[in-house]
């Protein structure tokens, strides 16, 4: 049983670029689709199928590598919220990842959206992880 998901959805990502996996499988969570469709819409990842399949569903994330030097496209993934200590902001404290070259994942009141999203829809929210 994995007490956090959103952690255990992050460390898969993060071990499958380790070991040069091109293709990984996650169990599925709305908000797990929801960050999926965030990190492709950024650039973070090539591909992703959703795939209802058993009582859950998986998502299948094609990983995205550097042509010329093979490293991965996602540097880092912090998971900043947890459950054991909760992290809100304000509009006005919404934290910049790598001075606006990464994006910090935000849950909010209108979804999830990246710190840029926010700002411009002046909304604050729980910060969920940075990706740079």
């Amino acid at each position: 049983m994995v007490t956090d998901p959103i952690a255990d959805y992050l460390t898969r990502i993060r071990n499958s670029q380790l070991a040069g996996h091109k293709v990984l499988d996650i169990p599925a969570s709305n908000m797990k689709k929801k960050i999926t469709e965030i990190l492709f819409e950024n650039g973070y990842i090539a591909q992703y199928k959703f795939v209802d399949e058993g009582p859950q569903g998986t998502i299948k994330i094609a990983l995205k590598y550097n042509l010329e030097t093979r490293t991965p496209v996602i540097r880092e993934l912090i998971r900043v919220s947890r459950s054991g200590l909760r992290k809100y902001s304000h509009v006005a404290g919404i934290p910049r990842v790598k001075n606006g070259l990464g994006i910090a994942i935000l849950s909010t009141s209108k979804g999830l959206l990246t710190d840029k999203q926010a700002r411009e829809m002046n909304i604050g929210g729980e910060v969920i992880c940075f990706v740079s």
